[in-house]
């Protein structure tokens, strides 16, 4: 009966309300359960926080003053819990190789990937659903297959290997793009920060040979981005049109002699929006969180990279930290991607 007098209660709060509230708990039970993850998998790994805080030649009461200092000699629980205080209080540490608060080192490393990412995404974008549609509206045909065998190299060829070739034909051989790294020597320090993205700050400054230095550096790393990206967006949009294309309203749409780029863009390409706002945001998100590979082929000082380094070097605060960033802002894309499928949607609505 208490269950049933508490749903009704909840239920009764305005749906304006109600929705905000059901979001918001989403969001904090989500995020403790990362933390939890992340930080029993923090302890768990076999690497020793300590020794890499006082070194192996540390006498054995330098190792018991900096284990006690660290708290590990609480119980677990009482660990996570003052964890998860400090977190919620912005505290994600101290990282060992850098001596740095965790969450500077991450304000610093966060936008190179941030920038890598979107111009990814924007590729998959903008190659992605074309492709999709006309992969859909030519079922079957020779551009299908076409369109399928690139989405299908996308999901199958190695990050690596594909940045590896890159780097040695357009780089090594031809000359057309910039090397490793997200500037030349000469460049760095060029521009004041602003965003810590180098494209938008350097025209905020407006120095183009910074930009055009730049953009040389990116446009590899990001096309290679862009590819799995694309070849994710361009099935999921050619499945979504496929069923569009299917339906009985588009059917009627073609008997009242509709044009044919009438029926595709305006009528089954509209009723995908939606659809594609989850797809893109969940791309964009995965690229963020998934760009390690390509950060340390092409020595991108971003997040992956920063988490990959510090790991390496046993630098758990570091790990920890980016890692909550990182999932941090996946469950953030995922709550707007809910909310404007909730706008946008007049179904969701109901």
């Amino acid at each position: 009966m208490k269950n049933l007098d508490g749903q009704r209660k909840w239920l009764s709060i305005p749906p304006i309300v109600r929705k905000p509230i059901s979001t918001l708990s989403t969001i904090v039970v989500t995020m403790v359960g990362l933390l939890f993850i992340t930080f029993i998998i923090g302890r768990v790994m076999p690497v020793d926080p300590v020794l890499a805080i006082v070194g192996e030649r540390a006498s054995q009461e330098q190792y018991d003053a900096t284990y006690i200092a660290l708290g590990l000699d609480r119980p677990l629980l009482v660990q996570f819990f003052y964890y998860l205080v400090d977190v919620f209080h912005g505290n994600l540490g101290v990282s060992i190789r850098t001596g740095l608060p965790v969450f500077e080192d991450i304000k610093r490393f966060f936008p190179a990937t941030m920038e890598l990412a979107t111009i990814g995404t924007i590729i998959g974008i903008i190659v992605g659903i074309p492709l999709g549609v006309l992969a859909a509206v030519k079922r079957g045909t020779w551009i299908d297959q076409i369109a399928r065998f690139i989405a299908l190299i996308g999901y199958s060829i190695p990050v690596f290997w594909i940045g590896l070739v890159g780097l040695l034909i357009f780089y090594g051989i031809l000359g057309w793009v910039g090397g490793p790294g997200r500037l030349d020597i000469f460049y760095e320090d060029l521009v004041p920060q602003v965003t810590g993205m180098i494209l938008i700050d350097s025209l905020l400054a407006g120095d183009l040979d910074v930009f055009s230095n730049a953009f040389s550096h990116i446009v590899l790393p990001a096309s290679i981005l862009g590819y799995y990206s694309l070849a994710y967006i361009s099935r999921m949009t050619r499945s979504f049109m496929l069923e569009q294309l299917n339906s009985e309203y588009i059917t009627a749409a073609r008997v009242k002699g509709l044009s044919e780029a009438r029926v595709i863009w305006k009528h089954a390409f509209r009723n995908i929006g939606v659809q594609l706002i989850t797809v893109v945001a969940l791309s964009y998100a995965g690229l963020l969180e998934g760009s390690v590979l390509t950060e340390i082929i092409f020595s991108w000082p971003g997040i992956g990279s920063y988490i990959t380094t510090s790991l390496l070097s046993a630098d758990m605060a570091a790990v920890l930290g980016g890692t909550v960033v990182v999932g941090l802002v996946f469950v953030c894309l995922n709550v707007l991607s809910d909310i404007l499928y909730r706008l946008l949607d007049p179904r969701a609505k109901q």
